[in-house]
């Protein structure tokens, strides 16, 4: 399946938003490459940087999920998001929401733009030499 036709299989209401969040990731970070597998459980859309997971897009029973490593390792990251984004429900690496209006377009594009830069496998490699 491809992205497009994991966000066409949506209910109606969510197809816009995660069609517009997934347009933003994917033109906004050159990293990455799109795919829908599974994680967590989940089918969902998943970004990858140099086969490492980055972002993932999940529309679930109740709600829609971004999830975000560079947010998950960038203490921040997360405390600026976490008040500009202060409809969406925040976890260590997910946002989820219900609705469009709790991730203002605007806001998501901007927090892309602060997670591409990331690069996730010096993230690992630091968070693996500080556990030791």
């Amino acid at each position: 399946m491809t992205p497009e036709a994991y966000i066409s299989s949506q209910p109606e209401e969510r197809q816009a938003i995660l069609a517009s969040i997934h347009d933003i990731i994917i033109n906004t970070d050159e990293s990455i490459v799109a795919e829908v597998g599974t994680m967590m459980s989940k089918q969902m859309i998943l970004y990858k940087d140099r086969k490492v997971f980055k972002y993932g897009l999940a529309s679930v029973k109740d709600y829609m999920s971004l999830h975000l490593m560079p947010m998950y390792g960038s203490p921040v990251i997360y405390g600026k998001y976490i008040k500009l984004l202060d409809k969406a429900k925040f976890q260590k690496g997910c946002i989820n929401f219900k609705t469009a209006d709790a991730m203002p377009l605007s806001i998501v594009k901007e927090l892309i733009a602060d997670c591409a830069p990331v690069d996730l496998i010096a993230m690992i490699e630091k968070m693996r030499a500080s556990r030791k």
